[in-house]
């Protein structure tokens, strides 16, 4: 038989583009403020490698597809729209806003 080597594979660390959104959202929107800081500096901690990652952290959240996933902000009050690239470990944020401007944004 033959012999077996384990690779373990680098950590990467989350890198989040697009944050001005999520700033300006939360100077319009100031209920939101702390929990978009909070969401924030937990994705720049955080190493997902699958969709199943985020789903272990945020069991809420919405993923359409592997690439993609979408937070419930203030009990659902805001959506968050994200691109995650697990293998780069970058999240692209692409939409936050109402519920209702949610329910116009065209999700694929």
């Amino acid at each position: 038989m033959g012999t077996y080597i384990t690779v373990a594979l680098p950590t990467i660390i989350m890198k989040l583009i697009g944050k001005q959104q999520l700033h300006d959202f939360g100077e319009k929107h100031s209920d939101a403020r702390s929990q978009l800081q909070s969401w924030e500096t937990e994705v720049e901690a955080a190493e997902w490698k699958t969709p199943q990652d985020v789903r272990n952290r945020y069991p809420k959240a919405t993923l359409p597809g592997n690439l993609q996933a979408i937070f419930d902000i203030c009990r659902n009050k805001y959506r968050l729209w994200v691109q995650i690239a697990y293998k780069t470990g970058v999240v692209l944020i692409k939409k936050i806003g109402t519920h209702k401007e949610y329910d116009k944004w065209q999700i694929k």
